[in-house]
């Protein structure tokens, strides 16, 4: 899961807002060598999500101060950009998780909480994933529109980890389980703004129309806007189903960035988070 999201990640971040016409003729899968000189390096997307991950392994009780300090500690052991203006400045200020969560303004309905929850979707209920998602978004993002994006991600991974049906299905499903009436399974077109609600329905709907990696990812760009953001959702899910074949570009996975929290510890991190969420 992780190394995939990744690599949605650092792809997506070559395009991310980038005029419709720079993507339609760069969204090839060939490399990340559009963004010298650092090609192949995740942003906030990826970094958030191992914090969650961690959080998850760790058994820590699951409560607002232990995840501020992971997210603290994410950051301040391999400090990078990507994240919004505001919070990285904050971030760069606070001494540890518990003036994070002091300074924090959680008023947002971005897609933070959203492209972080994926690891959460690993739960063995639904009722889990729901209170663990709602947890973590509420520290940034304590909004209905924010907690939810977040719970629809999650559930994504849910849906696919488990098999519940055909991935072609899963916006419908995550539909069901939150109650909402048409928001999750109604298909995304055009580009993709800020607000998280919208990263999470284009990648219901990049995910729901292949069972290739390759093309979700594909997809997952082509939308246009903030696609690391929805390629990072999408292929969280993806890649923890079945269905979907793995036929990601090598190349794409070897110029991953490599160096502490790159491709090896993302590698790792992946197998202690399946191992410990096993039945």
């Amino acid at each position: 899961m992780l190394v995939q999201l990744a690599v949605g990640d650092a792809y997506g971040a070559t395009f991310e807002y980038a005029p419709a016409s720079f993507v339609a003729a760069g969204n090839t899968l060939a490399d990340y060598s559009c963004i010298p000189p650092r090609p192949g390096r995740y942003t906030d997307d990826t970094q958030m999500t191992i914090a969650i991950a961690e959080a998850l392994i760790s058994g820590e009780p699951w409560t607002p101060e232990n995840l501020a300090d992971r997210f603290f500690n994410a950051f301040h052991r391999d400090p990078r950009a990507g994240y919004a203006t505001r919070f990285h400045a904050l971030l760069r200020e606070v001494r540890d998780g518990q003036d994070l969560l002091a300074r924090l303004r959680p008023n947002s309905d971005k897609s933070g909480a959203a492209m972080r929850a994926g690891p959460i979707g690993l739960l063995p209920t639904v009722a889990d994933v729901l209170h663990h998602t709602e947890v973590q978004a509420r520290i940034t993002h304590d909004t209905p529109l924010g907690v939810e994006a977040a719970r629809a991600a999650a559930l994504a991974v849910h849906y696919c980890h488990n098999d519940h049906g055909p991935v072609s299905e899963v916006a419908t499903w995550v539909d069901d389980r939150l109650g909402s009436t048409g928001r999750w399974a109604e298909p995304w077109t055009g580009s993709v703004g800020a607000q998280g609600w919208m990263s999470v329905r284009a990648a219901l709907t990049a995910l729901g129309s292949s069972t290739s990696l390759r093309e979700i990812l594909r997809t997952s760009v082509a939308f246009c806007g903030d696609v690391d953001t929805v390629a990072a959702i999408a292929l969280a899910a993806a890649s923890c189903s079945t269905q979907v074949t793995d036929d990601l570009p090598e190349v794409l996975y070897a110029d991953l960035e490599n160096d502490s929290y790159g491709r090896d510890f993302l590698h790792e991190l992946d197998a202690r988070l399946f191992a410990w969420a096993r039945p």
